[in-house]
Protein backbone atom coordinates (compact mmCIF):
# COMPACT_ATOMS: atom_id res chain seq x y z
CA UNK A 1 0.00 0.00 0.00
CA UNK A 2 1.03 3.51 -0.37
CA UNK A 3 1.95 5.26 2.79
CA UNK A 4 -0.49 8.23 3.43
CA UNK A 5 0.80 8.84 7.24
CA UNK A 6 2.58 11.94 6.55
CA UNK A 7 -1.11 13.31 4.46
CA UNK A 8 -3.36 15.49 5.89
CA UNK A 9 -6.80 14.18 7.32
CA UNK A 10 -9.02 16.42 4.75
CA UNK A 11 -12.73 16.44 4.04
CA UNK A 12 -12.85 14.33 0.52
CA UNK A 13 -15.54 13.25 -1.86
CA UNK A 14 -15.84 11.54 -5.33
CA UNK A 15 -18.93 11.07 -7.89
CA UNK A 16 -18.50 8.14 -10.55
CA UNK A 17 -21.45 7.17 -12.96
CA UNK A 18 -22.22 3.79 -14.67
CA UNK A 19 -24.70 3.56 -17.89
CA UNK A 20 -26.08 0.10 -18.76
CA UNK A 21 -27.42 0.01 -22.16
CA UNK A 22 -30.25 -2.42 -22.68
CA UNK A 23 -32.86 -1.80 -25.41
CA UNK A 24 -35.94 0.44 -24.80
CA UNK A 25 -38.80 -2.05 -23.48
CA UNK A 26 -35.89 -3.61 -20.78
CA UNK A 27 -35.47 0.16 -19.64
CA UNK A 28 -39.31 0.43 -19.39
CA UNK A 29 -39.76 -2.84 -17.70
CA UNK A 30 -37.12 -1.18 -14.72
CA UNK A 31 -39.07 2.15 -15.07
CA UNK A 32 -42.16 0.68 -14.46
CA UNK A 33 -40.74 -1.62 -11.91
CA UNK A 34 -41.71 -4.56 -14.36
CA UNK A 35 -38.84 -6.53 -14.00
CA UNK A 36 -38.86 -10.45 -13.16
CA UNK A 37 -37.25 -9.96 -9.97
CA UNK A 38 -39.26 -6.91 -9.27
CA UNK A 39 -38.10 -3.47 -7.90
CA UNK A 40 -34.61 -3.32 -9.77
CA UNK A 41 -33.40 0.13 -8.93
CA UNK A 42 -33.88 -0.16 -5.26
CA UNK A 43 -31.57 -3.34 -4.69
CA UNK A 44 -28.99 -1.50 -7.04
CA UNK A 45 -28.43 1.15 -4.92
CA UNK A 46 -28.11 -0.99 -1.51
CA UNK A 47 -25.64 -3.21 -3.51
CA UNK A 48 -23.80 -0.08 -4.74
CA UNK A 49 -23.73 1.06 -0.95
CA UNK A 50 -22.14 -2.21 0.77
CA UNK A 51 -20.13 -2.27 -2.18
CA UNK A 52 -18.33 1.09 -1.64
CA UNK A 53 -17.64 0.12 2.19
CA UNK A 54 -15.99 -2.78 1.23
CA UNK A 55 -13.65 -1.50 -1.75
CA UNK A 56 -10.90 -2.13 0.48
CA UNK A 57 -11.76 -5.92 0.24
CA UNK A 58 -12.22 -6.08 -3.15
CA UNK A 59 -9.44 -3.86 -5.07
CA UNK A 60 -5.94 -4.81 -3.63
CA UNK A 61 -3.64 -2.21 -2.04
CA UNK A 62 -6.64 0.11 -1.19
CA UNK A 63 -6.86 1.44 2.46
CA UNK A 64 -10.37 1.02 4.29
CA UNK A 65 -11.38 4.65 4.71
CA UNK A 66 -14.15 5.35 7.39
CA UNK A 67 -16.93 6.74 5.13
CA UNK A 68 -19.23 9.36 6.29
CA UNK A 69 -21.29 9.02 3.28
CA UNK A 70 -22.34 6.91 0.16
CA UNK A 71 -25.47 7.13 -1.97
CA UNK A 72 -26.47 5.96 -5.41
CA UNK A 73 -28.81 7.46 -7.37
CA UNK A 74 -30.54 6.42 -10.71
CA UNK A 75 -32.09 8.16 -13.54
CA UNK A 76 -33.94 6.14 -16.63
CA UNK A 77 -33.77 6.86 -19.90
CA UNK A 78 -36.23 4.67 -21.37
CA UNK A 79 -36.54 5.76 -25.11
CA UNK A 80 -32.58 5.80 -25.23
CA UNK A 81 -32.62 2.23 -23.78
CA UNK A 82 -30.11 3.43 -20.45
CA UNK A 83 -29.60 3.47 -16.74
CA UNK A 84 -27.67 5.94 -15.49
CA UNK A 85 -25.70 5.60 -12.21
CA UNK A 86 -23.80 8.08 -9.85
CA UNK A 87 -22.40 7.22 -6.76
CA UNK A 88 -21.47 9.78 -4.23
CA UNK A 89 -19.08 8.92 -1.89
CA UNK A 90 -17.46 10.86 1.01
CA UNK A 91 -15.22 10.94 3.81
CA UNK A 92 -12.53 12.58 6.33
CA UNK A 93 -9.41 10.51 5.92
CA UNK A 94 -5.42 10.92 4.18
CA UNK A 95 -6.70 9.75 1.09
CA UNK A 96 -9.25 9.87 -1.45
CA UNK A 97 -12.58 7.62 -2.33
CA UNK A 98 -12.37 7.83 -5.55
CA UNK A 99 -12.00 3.85 -5.77
CA UNK A 100 -15.09 3.33 -3.48
CA UNK A 101 -17.58 6.03 -5.65
CA UNK A 102 -16.04 3.86 -8.68
CA UNK A 103 -16.62 0.40 -6.67
CA UNK A 104 -20.04 1.55 -6.13
CA UNK A 105 -21.27 2.70 -9.31
CA UNK A 106 -20.08 -0.62 -10.82
CA UNK A 107 -21.43 -2.54 -8.40
CA UNK A 108 -25.11 -1.10 -9.00
CA UNK A 109 -24.34 -1.57 -12.87
CA UNK A 110 -23.60 -5.21 -12.36
CA UNK A 111 -27.11 -5.59 -9.86
CA UNK A 112 -28.66 -3.79 -12.61
CA UNK A 113 -27.53 -6.57 -15.22
CA UNK A 114 -28.49 -9.49 -12.60
CA UNK A 115 -31.94 -7.73 -12.29
CA UNK A 116 -32.96 -7.87 -15.76
CA UNK A 117 -31.30 -10.77 -17.28
CA UNK A 118 -34.13 -12.71 -17.66
CA UNK A 119 -35.67 -10.11 -19.90
CA UNK A 120 -32.34 -9.09 -22.13
CA UNK A 121 -29.01 -11.07 -22.00
CA UNK A 122 -27.36 -8.06 -24.48
CA UNK A 123 -27.55 -5.64 -21.89
CA UNK A 124 -24.07 -3.48 -21.52
CA UNK A 125 -22.37 -1.30 -18.74
CA UNK A 126 -20.72 0.84 -20.30
CA UNK A 127 -19.08 4.43 -19.22
CA UNK A 128 -18.04 3.61 -15.74
CA UNK A 129 -15.92 7.12 -15.24
CA UNK A 130 -15.23 9.19 -12.14
CA UNK A 131 -17.02 12.38 -12.75
CA UNK A 132 -15.26 14.43 -10.15
CA UNK A 133 -13.84 14.02 -6.98
CA UNK A 134 -12.80 17.08 -4.05
CA UNK A 135 -10.71 17.14 -1.22
CA UNK A 136 -6.71 16.49 -0.81
CA UNK A 137 -3.02 18.11 -1.86
CA UNK A 138 -4.40 17.88 -5.43
CA UNK A 139 -7.42 19.37 -5.11
CA UNK A 140 -10.41 19.10 -7.01
CA UNK A 141 -10.66 17.66 -10.49
CA UNK A 142 -13.79 17.63 -12.53
CA UNK A 143 -14.01 15.31 -16.13
CA UNK A 144 -14.73 17.73 -18.99
CA UNK A 145 -18.19 16.90 -20.50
Amino acid sequence: MVDVGAKDVTARRALARAVVRMSPATAAAVRDGDAPKGDVLGPARIAGIQAAKRTWELIPLCHQLPLSYVDVAAEIDADAGTVTLVAEARTSAQTGVEMEALTAASVAALTVYDMVKALERGVVIEQVALLEKSGGRSGAWRREA
